[in-house]
């Protein structure tokens, strides 16, 4: 059989198929990787959301309906500063997000957004 039939045969073959100023023998798995942990950081990235989202949402409902009850006294202006501080921590999530993907190789850094928003959809 003909050493040159498959098309990654490069790597300790004797052959010289593979670029000799490659870090890698096959680069292409580097770009899978990111790939793959962009889809798992956004599956799970959706599915934490979804839950945070319904926990927030009864729990809203539940002060309300306390509060209707006369039972507690919920003063707007604490949940305004807790929102906020929320709206704080997301963005500063997002910049770390940003500054961890603007540091990556361009390959592997637009696979791992390409996987992370296959991950948002699928999740």
């Amino acid at each position: 059989m003909n050493e040159d039939y498959y098309a990654v045969d490069g790597y300790g073959s004797g052959s010289s198929s593979a670029s000799a100023d490659s870090t890698t023998a096959f680069p292409f798995l580097e770009m899978g990787t990111s790939f793959i942990i962009g889809l798992a950081i956004g599956y799970f990235f959706k599915k934490f959301f979804k839950i945070l989202l319904l926990i927030l949402g009864l729990g809203i409902v539940v002060l309300f309906v306390l509060e209707s009850k006369g039972t507690i006294h919920v003063d707007d202006k604490m949940i305004e500063s807790g929102v906020s501080s929320g709206v704080d921590s997301f963005n500063g999530l997002v910049t770390m997000v940003k500054d961890r993907l603007s540091n990556m190789k361009l390959s592997s850094g637009a696979s791992a957004v390409a996987g992370f928003f296959a991950g948002i959809k699928f999740g």
